[in-house]
């Protein structure tokens, strides 16, 4: 195992809206919130959702690849340069300092282990 998934993030034009939608869904609390980003997660030690303002948001139209889904995996990791190299042997491509895509194009992030969460490994 290199990492354990942290929380999907989610591009929207308005996260707490959005955040409000699928924590009455999912029956789950809003956990965090800034302007530019709500987490809905089971308490604020666990993954969960997370809702990221994107100003430029483009709806998607699924099936529709002219409009793809805007999210991405975060996978909180204990070593961010072990992790890289260890996702990239396994096909994944670097595009940002932690941010990767898979071998069919989803972009990813890495990220530090918070304190709160237990070793990944």
């Amino acid at each position: 195992m290199i990492g354990r998934l942290h929380h999907l993030a989610i591009d929207c034009p308005d996260p707490l809206r959005l955040a409000e939608f699928y924590a009455a869904l999912l029956g789950k609390p809003i956990t965090y919130r800034s302007d530019d980003w709500v987490v809905v997660a089971d308490n604020d030690h666990t993954s969960g959702l997370a809702f990221q303002r994107a100003p430029d948001h483009r709806r998607p139209q699924w099936p529709d690849p002219a409009h793809p889904q805007q999210m991405h995996f975060d996978v909180m990791v204990d070593d961010l340069e072990a992790a890289a190299t260890a996702v990239v042997a396994l096909g994944a491509r670097r595009l940002a300092d932690a941010v990767f895509e898979d071998p069919a194009g989803h972009p990813f992030c890495l990220i530090p282990r918070p304190g709160w969460a237990p070793p990944v490994n």
